[in-house]
């Protein structure tokens, strides 16, 4: 059983505009490319999905920003209870709009959201985690995870958003000290 406890309940959470304010991340890390038929001899990225505890396909931790932490410490936070990691945030890769079909409440009863999505190197996968009993973790290359994404505006977060992003750094040019080296 995990030390760790799950945040649960509405009661801190922020609203902005109709909508509830949601943190996420892709989860990522490297691993050695070992196709003997590519020229590529670098490192591999990989994205950690879990499972969804309502329904087929896969997900990106996220979960409600609430009033007494920053985005990025929601998302960090989001990917320690859902998915069972620590990491460092190293990039904002966008907002995105979409409608829960089950958080609908007082504040926000249109079930509308917007997500804001990050990029998080993992350092650390943990043994034991607060949602452990309900998620299961798949590292994933980029094609792989965009084929099971549950959600349209997750893949597009991934497609758009980490991989245009990714590629520009890994050319040199995406401001951050995320060495696939």
């Amino acid at each position: 059983m995990s030390e760790l406890v799950a945040r649960t309940g509405r009661h801190q959470q922020r609203y902005e505009g109709g909508r509830r304010l949601v943190a996420g991340c892709i989860p990522f890390r490297y691993r050695v490319n070992n196709d003997e038929t590519s020229d590529k001899h670098k490192k591999l990225v990989e994205v950690l999905m879990i499972n969804s505890q309502s329904g087929p396909g896969l997900l990106f931790p996220k979960g409600g920003w609430e009033n007494d932490e920053t985005v990025e410490e929601a998302a960090a936070r989001e990917a320690i209870e859902e998915a069972g990691v620590r990491g460092d945030i190293v990039h904002l890769l966008g907002f995105y709009d979409f409608k829960s079909k089950t958080h609908q409440d007082a504040c926000c009863p249109e079930g509308m959201c917007r997500a804001a999505v990050f990029a998080l190197r993992v350092n650390e996968e943990l043994t034991s985690w607060p949602e452990q009993s309900t998620r299961q973790r798949t590292w994933l290359t980029v094609p792989e995870a965009a084929s099971q994404c549950r959600y349209q505006w997750m893949q597009e977060a991934l497609l758009t958003g980490f991989s245009e992003w990714h590629d520009k750094w890994s050319r040199g040019g995406g401001g951050t000290n995320c060495d696939p080296a």
